[in-house]
Formats: structure tokens, C-alpha cells, sequence
């Protein structure tokens, strides 16, 4: 059987899971099909790319108002390279891709992984048009599927099937490594609750750092890892947690390429997202054998069971939260229980080579 070739879209300037998801799709796909990633000149993943033999091409892209020619050029990309299927992730770049469609000669099937929630109808022609002209949507989780079920009428609606996104599981680290390495951020002695994303509001850690301040026990400390979305915030979380007088157990450690070291070196992994669609993060931690633990919204309830592997926290709660660290400060029987069982669960269901293995057998079949 031929290959087919998949070309691989994402368009945002941004760098999270949504991005890193692209990147992994690509690369995991590249032995199956011929595939070419299409990613923003102005962005951060030509990183990921430029010293890989893993093929690439650039579209500056800076706002809706030059959408025509990124659409154009994509256009060109895709008949330069015969594409039969187009795969995209952000949901801004579905006007481009369907635009691109129509210009191109090779008119291929467009497939979104939609990371995102919808949370309104579209049944206006402007999303009529784009809708009609999507062959398949993939939502990250069942609720995102009820969503989908709900706003996009039925007679343009595409075809929807779920995928969990999936997440590699790394060597794990050497006690000595670790040791090492909790000893260069000085933690030694302390209880480490970690936080992995995008620095701004909506990833909640200044609920964290409320919880933080409603812990009297000065050895449990919370560590932020990500990139800064809005210069500034930071200052703004960092005067937070002086006026809350927490300044000496909050620590920002910056973007990691690879978080998994840092995965390991926590006690325990907090998403406290106001509206996480998934929660990737999650998942890479129960693959180290780290505790997680997670706001009780989105896709979040798919993947912990409460007390089982992991525990849900009332979503803005911060005394909430508070409370679900200090259940496992206080019981490391019971946060060895459930890290065990959230690794197993993580090993069986959320699994990047089961999870891509899926993917390309729904691309193979379109």
C-alpha cells in the first residue's frame, strides 16, 4: 500500500501541549506516512525541527488580516507535496486550512485534533462553510465530543471520534540523579509541589500559591515551570505570594524543553486550570510515578479517579486544593497508592505508541 502524505499544521505562536502535541504527532507518523510539518515562522517550534531530518516549512502568519496569502502559500505546500490529508490542532488555523483547501489542486481531507472546548453554536455561514469542509474531527476527550455534538449542527457536522492524547514514559531517573538534582534547586527537605504550563491566569497558579499560604507546615513548597505568556505576570504572582507572606516557598524555575526530570524530583504534580480541555501534564507525571493531582473540570475527570489515581480538587477552590496536598503530606502510604495506580492507568490508556498507533490507523483509513 502507498504511503499517504500527511501534512501537519499548527500555526500558533505559542509553545505548550497543543504545540509539543503537533511536534510528537509528526514525528511518530514520519515512519508511516510521508509527512511534512507547516509551522509559524514567527513561532517557537522550528527548534524542534531545524537540526532533525524531519521535513518542515514556514508560514508567517500575524494576524487575520494577511489570512489570504498564508492560505495561499499553504496552498502551494500542499500540491508542491501531493498532500492527502491535512492535520491541524489550533483551532484559529481552520479558516487558513479550509481557504487552502479550496486554492489547492489537490483538494485534500482535513482533520482537526480539537484540544479546545466549544461553548457555542455554529450554525452562522461563516462556520457552516468551514465546517462542511472538515472531514473529521478528533476530540482529546468525551466531553469535548458531547460539545461538539451539541453546537455544530448536524447536517455539516464531520465525522467525530475520541482520541486521548498520549504521552511517551522516559528512563526513570537514579535515585543519585534525583538527589543530584533536588540539591542544585535546593530542596532538600522540603515537600515539592510542582506546576508545569503556560504562566499566566488561567493556568491557576496563583490558586496554588493561596493554597501554599493556607499550609502552616513551612516545609511544602510549590514550584512553577513554564513559559511566561504576558511580560509581567510573574511579578504580579511574586507580589501575590509576598502580601501572602509565601515569598520563600514559591519559586519559578522558567521552561523546560523536558519536563519529566522535573516530574521526578516532585512529590506531587498540581493542574489547577479554571478550564483544562485535557490535561496532558497529568498524564506525564502518572507516567513517572508521580502523584497528581487535579481541578474536578474538563477533561481532568477522565483521567483521575478520586482517591484512586489521584484526587480532584473543587476547580478555583484554593482551600481545596490546600487540602488535597495536605492528604498526602500527611499519609505517604496513601501518595504512594496512588502514584502506583495512576502510572498503571497512564501505561494502559494514555500511552503515546497506543494512542499514535490509533491515530494512524484513522488517517490510513480516510
Amino acid at each position: 500500500m502507498n504511503k499517504k502524505n500527511l501534512l501537519e499544521l499548527c500555526l500558533s505562536p505559542d509553545l505548550g501541549g497543543l504545540e509539543l502535541y503537533m511536534v510528537r504527532a509528526a514525528k511518530a507518523l514520519d515512519d508511516s506516512l510521508h509527512v511534512t510539518s507547516v509551522i509559524n515562522a514567527n513561532g517557537k517550534l522550528e527548534r524542534y525541527y531545524k537540526e532533525s531530518s524531519y521535513a518542515y516549512e514556514m508560514i508567517e502568519k500575524k494576524s487575520n488580516i494577511f489570512m489570504f496569502f498564508a492560505a495561499k502559500k499553504l496552498a502551494k505546500i500542499i500540491d508542491e507535496n501531493h498532500t492527502d490529508i491535512v492535520h491541524l490542532h489550533w483551532t484559529k488555523d481552520i479558516p487558513i486550512a479550509v481557504l487552502a483547501k479550496k486554492l489547492s489542486k489537490s483538494k485534500p481531507k482535513i482533520v482537526q485534533t480539537r484540544h479546545m472546548t466549544m461553548t457555542r453554536f455554529k450554525n452562522d455561514f461563516y462556520h457552516r462553510l468551514l465546517y462542511k469542509n472538515i472531514d473529521l474531527i478528533l476530540p482529546v476527550t468525551n466531553q469535548v465530543k458531547k460539545q461538539l455534538e451539541k453546537f455544530i449542527p448536524q447536517d455539516i457536522r464531520p465525522k467525530i471520534e475520541v482520541l486521548y492524547m498520549g504521552s511517551d514514559s522516559p528512563n526513570p531517573l537514579h535515585v543519585k540523579d534525583i538527589e543530584h538534582i533536588r540539591h542544585k534547586y535546593k530542596m532538600n527537605g522540603r515537600f515539592i509541589v510542582g506546576l508545569v504550563g503556560r504562566i499566566n491566569e488561567a493556568k491557576g497558579q496563583y490558586l496554588l500559591i493561596e493554597a501554599i499560604a493556607k499550609l502552616k507546615e513551612r516545609d511544602i513548597h510549590a514550584y512553577f515551570v513554564g513559559h511566561e505568556m504576558k511580560k509581567g505576570y510573574i511579578d504580579t504572582l511574586q507580589i501575590l505570594a509576598k502580601n501572602l507572606e509565601v515569598s520563600e516557598r514559591i519559586h519559578f524555575l522558567g521552561f523546560m524543553d523536558n519536563p519529566h526530570e522535573f516530574f521526578q524530583i516532585c512529590d506531587t504534580i498540581i493542574l489547577a486550570s479554571k478550564r483544562e480541555t485535557f490535561g496532558l501534564v497529568l498524564i506525564e507525571a502518572m507516567q513517572m510515578q508521580t502523584a497528581v493531582i487535579g481541578s474536578n473540570s474538563g477533561g481532568v475527570v477522565e483521567i483521575i479517579d478520586d482517591k484512586e489515581t489521584g484526587l480532584l480538587f473543587e476547580q478555583g477552590n484554593s482551600s481545596a486544593l490546600a487540602s488535597a496536598i495536605k492528604n498526602i503530606y500527611n499519609d505517604r502510604k496513601f501518595l504512594e497508592k496512588i502514584a502506583h495506580n495512576g502510572k498503571q492507568k497512564a501505561e494502559k490508556l494514555f500511552s503515546n505508541k497506543r494512542q499514535f498507533q490509533t491515530l494512524q490507523n484513522i488517517l490510513e483509513k480516510l
